[in-house]
């Protein structure tokens, strides 16, 4: 069986602007083609008499400026002031051309809207509406200015001044229009394109938490044997009369046994968050309580502060309190002695400050807030607290941010009252 080849990766995607500058250098190309066969059809063919000589400096002066854009970009980067600059001579060398040609009566006179059409989609707004004034001025300047072109007696028409004046609105409400919708519909593209780099970031982030869930649920089955076994140790040690009769040593089985049932609870999370705890109602209860409650299990030192008012009915929610666990855990690694959890109530928003005086975090680490794996720490499979609590907070319609405060860090978290809110009748 033949072996197929293997598959070489995309090549990178060239910057946008860049290849924009290439296309512009191509239709200078084709115009420079196409003015200069007009120019001989209408000299030689027509008998039409044009200033051939000025007309072919122009000429030369656009194969100067393609040969310099096109040997010079590959050494700088392209810039949206040079797309304009070069949308700019480009005007300029057409006004020049239809000056030399009998301006407005010049039926090429139109080839000012290509380039306010190129400006609207190849430019950034302000770009495109400076060249709108450019060419509007050059399509004056052009109609006031040119010398009327000497044409043979079955070519000569004559343009009353009040036609050229409803020629040139015309033209500056077909610019101003195309400029207006074309940069609209770009920018509407450009959000259409935010939103589904967003959606894409969003659905690769919710597959690794799904990976992760099916790990840590594998885990947490495992784990939960093992456990029940060092708490039934545990209970017999207590039990031992030499155990009994040492405090010292009957502290620590008590705080052994403290940690292993602490352990449980996590595990017992990380089921339920994962579906497999069957046979148990959501557990009501109130706001105040629900976050009292986190306060109290924590194992470490944290003050709670109470600005929430009239307390509120809700169903607990298991992986907002594991989130909320999360945090105070991050506190005390970045060696906080003081942490606050704050929480208010603001309309129909929970809001829950984490407040500590520990080393706040590295720039790297709140550039990529919500990241997998942000950590500056080295222990394998660290940086999922923020990644997970961030996730819970999306899923339940909030938003978790941080900052780094004078002598600390401080993490904010909003969800809507609703989504812990008891269903009506429940």
């Amino acid at each position: 069986m033949p072996t197929q080849p293997p598959r070489l990766p995309p090549p990178a995607p060239e910057d946008a602007a860049a290849r924009n500058m290439r296309l512009l250098v191509l239709l200078r190309w084709m115009a420079v083609g196409g003015q200069a066969a007009a120019i001989l059809i209408v000299h030689y063919g027509l008998g039409i008499h044009l200033p051939v000589v000025a007309m072919g400096v122009v000429l030369a002066a656009l194969v100067m400026l393609n040969a310099m854009t096109w040997l010079g970009h590959p050494h700088w980067p392209v810039t949206n002031f040079q797309l304009f600059g070069s949308l700019a001579c480009d005007v300029v060398a057409l006004s020049v051309q239809l000056y030399l040609s009998g301006g407005a009566s010049n039926p090429f006179v139109s080839l000012y809207l290509l380039q306010v059409v190129m400006g609207a989609v190849l430019l950034h707004a302000w770009s495109s509406w400076a060249l709108v004034a450019l060419t509007t001025v050059a399509f004056g300047l052009v109609a006031l200015l040119s010398p009327p072109l000497a044409l043979p007696p079955w070519f000569a028409t004559r343009l009353s001044p009040v036609y050229v004046m409803g020629l040139w609105a015309n033209f500056v409400l077909a610019a101003v229009l195309l400029v207006l919708f074309v940069t609209r519909i770009a920018a509407n593209l450009r959000s259409r394109d935010a939103h589904l780099a967003a959606m894409r970031q969003r659905a690769a982030e919710e597959d690794h938490i799904v990976r992760m869930g099916l790990l840590a649920s594998g885990a947490a089955h495992e784990l939960g044997t093992p456990l029940s076994s060092i708490l039934v140790l545990l209970g017999d040690w207590k039990s031992e009369a030499a155990i009994r009769a040492e405090p010292r040593l009957a502290a620590e089985v008590d705080e052994m046994q403290a940690e292993v049932m602490r352990c449980k609870t996590i595990v017992s999370g990380i089921l339920f968050a994962a579906g497999e705890v069957t046979g148990e109602a959501p557990e009501r209860t109130t706001l105040r309580r629900f976050l009292s409650g986190i306060v109290a299990v924590w194992p470490g030192a944290v003050t709670f502060e109470d600005r929430i008012g009239d307390d509120r009915p809700i169903v607990s929610d298991r992986a907002l309190g594991q989130a909320l666990t999360n945090l105070l855990d991050n506190a005390a690694e970045a060696g906080a002695s003081a942490i606050t959890l704050t929480a208010a109530v603001e309309g129909a928003v929970i809001v829950l400050t984490v407040r500590d005086d520990g080393s706040g975090f590295p720039p790297a680490v709140l550039a990529g807030i919500g990241k997998p794996y942000n950590t500056s720490k080295e222990r394998r499979g660290a940086g999922l607290g923020l990644f997970l609590a961030t996730n819970v907070l999306r899923t339940l319609g909030g938003t978790l941010a941080a900052r780094n405060i004078a002598g600390g860090a401080e993490m904010v978290l909003r969800l809507p009252v609703a989504a812990l809110a008891l269903e009506d009748g429940a």
